[in-house]
């Protein structure tokens, strides 16, 4: 809407505002140009040039740089808006993003031909564009989440209790109850009928039933399993899987899938959706399980700690894991640091010379 109010602001020719309208239906939230310039000008029965001459209209509407086919192209566009007259760092977004993109401003430096804090100037400017001008007007709904399980603590003990604003009040009407009663089994169609569907309704019920009582059995065995964390903190969370819990309640492992999907518990450590509790087990060294969850708290601890200068690598971090008896291979180490969207130590690197020259 925001775009389409500029359009119609902007473009005075139906034509022009039937290209505005393509493009603009085809730009993501990210505020990039999903399809090709020349299918909106097959579309349209237009020019490629005729495209692109309403697109640059557009790349110059709030947020600046939107519509764009590239990150390249967002930048510039910005670069252009804002009359910022910095031929180097233009010249780093025409030719060098690869360099800015794996941090290797050592090696940018040397390509340009000056010094790591005359880099940095440049960066700064660079790093005040807006790699994604569409997000800020993105459609993208705030989702308020109603916990379906509440856990309080009194006098030391964990309480349990079922929401039940969220789950259906549904009991059978007194109405078709008097009138299946009132129904002469003289006219056995209609009394069959209403049995039949009375009985379905009895049967619906009942399923609803144990269906809350499977929720309230799996949020009492998340919280006996996972009492440590509730009430320290994650290096207490235990690991956790579907099939241990339905094996415990008696239940199928499909059923427990069902019943954690979507739904979220409050607990004094804050909202959790109940997906969040389940996660694998890894051995320590003395056989005990360890959950892959701690491990990951661990390890992005260890890198926010870590001498900016000297980072640590996958490998040393593994060896500080061993010696606290979280033994795990390098490559689960790398795995986890990706996971945490953690760049490698020699990226880190990079990024803390830039910034301290």
């Amino acid at each position: 809407d925001h775009l389409d109010w500029q359009a119609n602001l902007a473009f005075f020719h139906e034509k022009d505002k039937e290209i505005a309208q393509h493009i603009i239906g085809n730009i993501n939230e990210d505020g990039y140009l999903t399809t090709s310039v020349e299918e909106i000008a097959k579309t349209c029965k237009t020019s490629v040039e005729k495209v692109n001459e309403v697109r640059k209209k557009i790349q110059e509407f709030d947020p600046v740089g939107v519509g764009s086919l590239t990150l390249k192209e967002a930048l510039l566009a910005q670069i252009e808006y804002l009359q910022i007259k910095d031929e180097i760092a233009c010249t780093i977004i025409n030719h060098h993003l690869h360099l800015v993109e794996k941090s290797d401003y050592s090696h940018l430096a040397k390509v340009l031909g000056i010094s790591l804090s005359a880099l940095k100037y440049h960066m700064e400017i660079i790093k005040g564009l807006d790699p994604t001008p569409g997000v800020k007007y993105s459609q993208e709904r705030t989702f308020y989440v109603v916990p379906d399980i509440t856990v309080t603590k009194e006098d030391g003990k964990l309480n349990i209790v079922l929401n039940n604003e969220s789950l259906p009040r549904l009991r059978i009407s007194s109405y078709y109850k008097k009138l299946l009663s009132q129904t002469s089994k003289d006219n056995p169609e209609t009394y069959r009928f209403l049995k039949d569907k009375m009985q379905k309704a009895f049967w619906f019920l009942r399923s609803l039933d144990q269906r809350n009582r499977t929720v309230f059995k799996v949020a009492k065995y998340i919280v006996e399993k996972q009492k440590g964390f509730l009430e320290k903190g994650i290096e207490h969370i235990k690991p956790l899987t579907l099939i241990e819990l339905a094996q415990e309640i008696g239940v199928h492992e499909s059923t427990v899938g069902r019943v954690v999907a979507n739904k979220y518990m409050m607990t004094p450590r804050g909202v959790f959706s109940l997906k969040y509790f389940f996660h694998k087990a890894l051995s320590g060294d003395f056989g005990e399980e360890i959950s892959s969850l701690r491990i990951k708290e661990r390890i992005k601890k260890l890198i926010e700690s870590e001498d900016k200068g000297d980072p640590l690598s996958d490998i040393e971090i593994g060896e500080v894991l061993t010696r606290e008896n979280l033994k795990i291979a390098r490559r689960t180490v790398a795995k986890y640091r990706k996971q945490l969207r953690i760049q490698p130590s020699h990226i880190r690197k990079r990024k803390f010379e830039m910034e301290d020259a």
